[in-house]
Parts: structure tokens; C-alpha cells; sequence
């Protein structure tokens, strides 16, 4: 029978409300003849809040992490009461046991004033494990054949703990062997998004936002029809709309288009999710879940063919651009592999790169390491460090074949103070780097310039 991959995020399923919202659209598909297997994330602002509690008990404030955690019970045992989910023996005594649990590992980090990777995993971990078996209850209170099934017996993955790797051919058969009976029997899995197994049994996360790629990668275990991730805006944008306030929703995607706008930072996707879907050719659609009606954008292998010049824009703050110069060493063998030894030793992706005759510039993302990479190149190098810059980026399946197009980008921007600018080998994205403070402005101009009031683009 066919399936459909359905993922609600945390707006998607905040309170009663909400969830009475995502049982209709479950509702909805299944009548139209698909199975759907629904992944969904914690509740609108637990895991974020589970995560606070951990730092609370590290720090041993005792009364906080006991009043944190009693708030969160209530809220999940309030939830279930509206919807019926309550209806289902099991929901309380679960309920119960998964705060025991909590309480048990709050206690452990108070006792050390440690929070291990392997201890947040399980705490964060437990937002889904909560979430999920209250939608599953209220699906099967509302009429509907909804089974809870624990994401860990499916997501296996390696013991990186808080960004573990998935093990997809051990998930490929973990998916087969615990959801086909289900699609068979015409039942709807319910499992949390995010959260996985390691091969020591310890539970274990794919990182922050990582629901949306569990539920690509059930998609590609099982071989679905459609992956479907539910937000709260009506697809892919063409910028982010909290700074473009015109910007449109783009109606189709090629896989490799809404790979790098996840990349580059567009929020509704996650960065890996594309993968599994392109591994097996699965459309992947972004949907809302406040107005189901809404088409979405359609994300496929070969969208139809348009005028547009470009698919959207994306941006990223808080980079950091280092740049490394060496005259010594700049044009000698090995001077590059040296650079990103640094990189690789630390565990910290680089995003743009760009050199000239006498340095190296490099972007980072993710500075929680910069100071032990600066000693590091020290070493060899003279490092300059600007902190407070942003990335924005252009992209769009023709710039690979209008190079036209690339020099239009960075010419409406001569007036912003550019920093880097970059296109790499695939062609598919013009990257310019500025200051953080003209990053509003920029892109709010740039799309003006690229995109016509009638969402056509120029």
C-alpha cells in the first residue's frame, strides 16, 4: 500500500489544539489512500526547556530543576485530558515513568555538577519520547488505527552523543522489520523525530532539528511515496521572511536548490534531510500545518522547467572569518592540508573559502572552538579574526549555466561592504560574506533587485 512520511514540528503540535489540528490532516491523507507514518517533534518549547533544567542541576539549583520539571509534567498530562489521549491506560504510567527517569538523571548532574553528552542525550531525548505517545493516544482517541512506536527501535546510529551519525543500512532494516507489518495491517506509526539508538543500546540525538531528517530517513528505509514535513509557514521562501516581508513562497525546488538553501540557513529545512530523500528519488514536501490547504513547495529530482533566474535566498549570522596567510608557506605543498587538518582536529565546519596571492579566508560557523583553532594555526600562520559577520546566499539551479547571473548578484550589491564573496565548483550558489549589522538591508535590497513584485523573478 502506499505510504506517506508525515513530520510535525514543535509549532505543529504545541498544545490540544494544535494536535486536533495534525489528527485531521492524518486523517486527511489516509482517506486518500496512503498509509502515513508520522514523526513528530517535542512539544513547542521542551526540548529547549529540558536542555535549561540540565544547566540548571549542573549548577545545583535543586529547586528550580524540581519546579521545571513539575511544570513540564502538568503540561503533558494537561494536554492529554481535552484530546481523550487520557482514554489510553498506558499514556499516564508512561508519562510517569519517562519524569522518574528525568528526575533520576537531573539527580545524577546535581550529585557530579557534570552534564555528559551521553546524560543530555537521554534528557533531551525524552521531549519526543512524551510528545509522541501523547499523539499516538489522542490519534486512537479521535477513531484512528495510530500505533506508538519507539523512534530508537528504528533510528540506529553510531555513539557520537548530541550529533550521532545514522547507520542507514542497519536503519533500512530496522524500518522493514518494525514498520512494514504496520503498513501492512493499514495501522499509522507514531514516533518521535530526532532521536536514535547506539549500538551500546544508550540513546542518543541527530542534533538540534534533526526531526526532519528521522523522518527522511524512515522515508528512505521503507521506501515511501512522499515525505512530508509540516511547519508553520507555507514552504520554502524566497528570503527569510522576519527581513523580507514580501517574500513569496517558491512552489518548486530541485533537490539540489533546497539543499544548499538548507545549508545557507533557511530555517524551515534541516541540512540533511534532502540526502535520504535523493538516495532514493522520494518528493519531499514542506507543508503548513496551520493552513493545510496551502500547496507548500514540492522538492523533487526534476522540477518543471520556469523563467525564474533564482530559487530564493538564504542567510546565516554569528560567522567568524578567519584569515591565514603565511608567506613562508602560503604556495608550499601541503600548506592547505595543514589548514584544514585544524579544522578536521577540532570538529568544526568550514562554509567559504576563498584565497588570494598572500592568504587563506576561511568562515566558520559554529565558534565554541574558535580559540583552541587560532592557537593551533598559530603555529605555522598569522591568523586575523573577524568576528559578527553573516553569510548570504543566491541560489539557483541556472546559475550553472547563465555565469551572467552570478556577476548581477554581486553588482547589486556594490554599495554594502562586502567581506567575501565565493561560487563554488557546482555553480548552484552565489556566497557573499558582510558585516552582520548590513545583512538586513542587503538581502531586503537584493531580493528587490532579483525578484519582482509579482514573484516572477527577473
Amino acid at each position: 500500500m502506499p505510504s506517506v512520511v508525515m513530520k510535525f514540528g514543535g509549532s505543529s503540535v504545541v498544545d490540544a489544539s494544535a494536535i486536533r489540528r495534525v489528527i485531521r490532516i492524518v486523517a486527511a491523507e489516509r482517506d486518500r489512500g496512503r498509509v502515513p507514518i508520522v514523526v513528530v517533534s517535542a512539544l513547542g518549547g521542551v526540548t529547549d526547556r529540558l536542555l535549561a533544567l540540565a544547566e540548571e542541576a549542573r549548577l545545583g539549583h535543586e529547586a528550580e530543576v524540581e519546579s521545571g520539571t513539575a511544570d513540564l509534567r502538568r503540561r503533558h498530562s494537561a494536554e492529554a485530558a481535552p484530546l481523550g489521549a487520557d482514554q489510553d491506560a498506558s499514556l499516564i504510567p508512561a508519562i510517569e515513568s519517562q519524569f522518574a527517569h528525568l528526575h533520576s538523571l537531573f539527580q545524577a548532574i546535581e550529585d557530579c555538577r557534570a552534564a555528559e553528552p551521553r546524560a543530555l542525550d537521554a534528557i533531551a531525548a525524552s521531549g519526543e519520547l512524551l510528545s509522541s505517545r501523547l499523539v499516538a493516544a489522542a490519534m486512537a482517541a479521535a477513531g484512528l488505527p495510530a500505533v506508538w512506536v519507539d523512534a530508537r527501535d528504528v533510528i540506529l546510529t553510531d555513539d557520537r552523543h548530541t550529533s550521532a551519525a545514522p547507520l542507514v543500512t542497519e536503519i533500512a532494516a530496522a524500518t522493514h522489520a518494525r514498520l512494514d507489518p504496520l503498513l501492512t495491517a493499514g495501522s499509522i506509526a507514531v514516533m518521535g523525530g530526532f532521536i536514535g539508538r547506539a549500538p551500546d543500546g544508550s540513546t542518543t540525538t541527530l542534533g538540534r532539528g534533526g526531526s526532519d531528517y528521522s523522518a527522511a530517513l524512515v522515508g528512505a528505509g521503507i521506501g515511501a511515496d512522499e515525505i512530508q514535513i509540516w511547519t508553520d509557514v507555507d514552504g520554502m521562501l524566497t528570503a527569510d521572511p522576519r527581513i523580507v516581508n514580501d517574500a513569496e513562497v517558491v512552489p518548486h525546488l530541485s533537490f539540489a536548490e533546497a539543499a544548499e538553501l538548507a545549508y545557507f540557513g533557511a530555517k524551515v529545512l534541516h541540512p540533511s534531510t534532502i540526502f535520504p530523500a535523493v538516495s532514493r528519488n522520494i518528493p519531499v514536501r514542506i507543508l503548513n500545518s496551520h493552513r493545510p490547504e496551502a500547496k507548500g513547495t514540492l522538492i523533487t529530482a526534476d522540477p518543471p522547467r520556469t523563467q525564474r533566474s533564482f530559487a530564493a535566498l538564504a542567510c546565516k549570522r554569528g560567522i567568524t572569518i578567519l584569515d591565514i596567510t603565511s608567506t613562508r608557506m602560503l604556495m608550499a605543498h601541503g600548506f592547505l592540508r595543514k589548514v584544514f587538518e585544524v579544522f578536521e582536529t577540532y570538529e568544526t565546519a568550514v562554509d567559504v573559502v576563498t584565497t588570494s596571492e598572500v592568504s587563506v579566508s576561511v568562515t566558520i560557523d559554529d565558534n565554541r572552538r574558535g580559540a583552541d583553532i587560532v592557537a593551533a594555526l598559530l603555529q605555522f600562520a598569522d591568523v586575523t579574526v573577524e568576528e559578527q559577520m553573516a553569510l548570504l546566499a543566491v541560489v539557483g539551479d541556472r546559475l550553472t549555466t547563465h555565469s551572467a547571473l552570478a556577476a548581477r548578484v554581486v553588482g547589486a550589491l556594490t554599495a554594502f561592504p562586502l567581506r567575501m564573496v565565493s561560487q563554488a565548483a557546482s555553480r548552484r550558489n552565489v556566497t557573499i560574506v558582510l558585516p552582520e549589522a548590513s545583512l538586513a538591508p542587503a538581502m531586503v535590497h537584493l531580493h528587490r533587485e532579483l525578484f519582482a513584485v509579482s514573484g516572477q523573478t527577473r
